[in-house]
């Protein structure tokens, strides 16, 4: 609306017989006054002096490019506000505070991009809303506009976007909600665990989020627990054992165990029968069998808890060992004299499954028939593969296949075979783990020579896109990750074999906002 159409409809709205004679001292320069309306026209700035019982306001042609908080406070009863024809490129979220009697709006062509969420916040009586001839920008910026227009009892005149270029002239009140995406992820450093680690494992007993890290050149597993007073994770107890590569958990009700799988000197058990005891060694697992552990896994087969122990050594072979009253012990031997490097428990079509990846073959698939593991197939066009891990999305299983040299891979099961279905490039990279955090669905690639790589999982696409490089710090040959959740706060372990664990928070941030 041109500023001779907003002299008409005010004239037309306060009667045609009324004086324009400004109240004596109130009208500002460049205005022209009535006692209940004010029309300002080419003035360089906003005026201040305006009467306290105004019901109309109209700005046209004026020098203003922002509107700052609490521009129109001293005009509580406004009823009309047009701000036309002007500059104006941004709007404070609070502008139009104090408005609550306000029912026509208009911000027409002005050189606004976006519009602060919450700026019509407590304008309950708006029933019109102008916005057209402006230049918005039709990203997440818009996102909050167009979810409040349907809630809105007002007519909104909207206009066309200006960009981005595939959304060039398109209406904004055309455009579907549903198909902005608005979240983002991020994860930032907040804290360093001085030793080296080999794997990281999280467990939760009596109601406590727990971390258990695998320090081989400090000799133990190193428990931690999250300080509500300090804000940060601390030591809670440390079991020893020398070259262990591997730590994991186990609960039982009030039973907590923890497999130290070690490269010399025997893979041990260790036990707390209750929370008040510390851990204790209890058993010494299979030692003419579990010669040169490299992975150890927690599964359940036939409602029993059991340990598979990779075992990378050319004489020895994966061995499955499953409780027995008081002890673990061996149930089964697999894939003898291959140096399996990693052992990956997985539910496939409703059974359990196991794959073993190793350094002399592509990986092989077993699945649980019978009381024990027979093989099913093996994974095609997967060759050098040092470890796999596994996640679900949308119904469907996935595999992150670890490459050292090459490209790490990602695969699909179709019912009968993994397909091959991305390929990412590696650099010397030791781990390639999904994690579901909140509900993002991330895989990180580690690498020991360059920045590890952020993946996130994108349904619509069925595929992970790059989401952030992980550092700095950078992380030092890292070689497992995990994550935990305290106190609503999500925690990232990255587990370095040749310097210190990194721990990483994550944030979700909203662009929209």
């Amino acid at each position: 609306m041109g500023g001779a159409g907003i002299l008409l409809f005010l004239l037309a709205w306060t009667g045609a017989g009324v004086s324009w004679s400004p109240p004596k001292g109130k009208c500002p320069p460049r205005c022209s006054c009535s006692k209940e309306s004010t029309l300002c026209e080419g003035s360089p700035e906003l005026p201040e002096s305006f009467s306290t019982t105004l019901l109309s306001l109209s700005l046209v042609r004026m020098g203003v490019s922002r509107l700052k908080a609490g521009s129109f406070l001293k005009m509580p009863s406004l009823h009309l506000l047009f701000i036309e024809d002007n500059k104006i490129g941004s709007i404070s979220k609070n502008a139009l505070r104090g408005l609550r009697s306000l029912t026509h709006l208009s911000l027409a062509n002005n050189h606004l991009e976006a519009l602060p969420r919450f700026l019509f916040q407590g304008l309950e009586t708006l029933t019109h809303v102008d916005l057209r001839g402006n230049p918005f920008q039709c990203d997440c910026r818009v996102l909050w506009l167009l979810q409040w227009m349907p809630m809105v009892n007002a007519s909104v005149g909207t206009g066309a976007c200006a960009g981005p270029s595939a959304l060039a002239q398109i209406q904004l009140n055309h455009l579907d909600p549903k198909k902005f995406k608005c979240k983002a992820t991020e994860l930032s450093w907040l804290q360093t665990v001085g030793e080296s680690a080999l794997s990281v494992e999280s467990f939760s007993y009596q109601g406590e989020p727990h971390m258990v890290l695998a320090q081989p050149f400090a000799g133990r597993c190193l428990i931690l627990v999250w300080d509500y007073s300090l804000q940060r994770f601390r030591s809670e107890e440390e079991l020893s054992a020398p070259s262990v590569v591997s730590c994991k958990p186990l609960v039982l009700g009030p039973r907590l165990f923890i497999l130290a799988a070690r490269l010399w000197g025997g893979s041990q058990l260790w036990s707390r029968s209750s929370p008040d005891l510390r851990l204790t060694p209890v058993q010494v697992l299979a030692p003419q069998r579990l010669l040169r552990p490299n992975d150890a896994e927690l599964l359940w087969l036939d409602g029993q808890p059991c340990f598979v122990v990779a075992d990378a050594s050319k004489a020895g072979s994966t061995t499955l060992l499953c409780r027995d009253g008081p002890g673990f012990y061996p149930r089964q031997s697999l894939h003898a004299w291959h140096r399996d490097t990693d052992a990956e428990a997985l539910e496939l079509d409703g059974r359990p499954h196991l794959l073993l990846a190793s350094a002399s073959q592509r990986p092989v698939l077993f699945h649980w028939f019978g009381g024990r593991f027979e093989r099913r197939t093996d994974i095609p066009e997967a060759e050098d593969v040092y470890a796999t891990k596994h996640f679900q999305a949308g119904g469907d299983v996935f595999l992150c296949l670890t490459r050292y040299i090459g490209d790490s891979m990602v695969m699909r099961w179709d019912g009968s075979m993994f397909r091959l279905l991305q390929q990412l490039p590696s650099r010397g990279s030791h781990v390639f783990q999904p994690l579901l955090i909140a509900s993002d669905q991330l895989a990180i690639l580690g690498s020991d020579f360059a920045f590890s790589q952020v993946f996130r999982f994108e349904p619509d696409k069925g595929i992970l896109e790059p989401l952030q490089e992980l550092g700095p710090p950078a992380l030092v040959a890292p070689r497992a990750f995990g994550q935990v959740t305290v106190a609503g706060r999500r925690f990232l372990f990255a587990a370095c074999f040749k310097g210190p664990t990194q721990i990483y928070q994550h944030h979700e941030l909203d662009l929209s906002a």
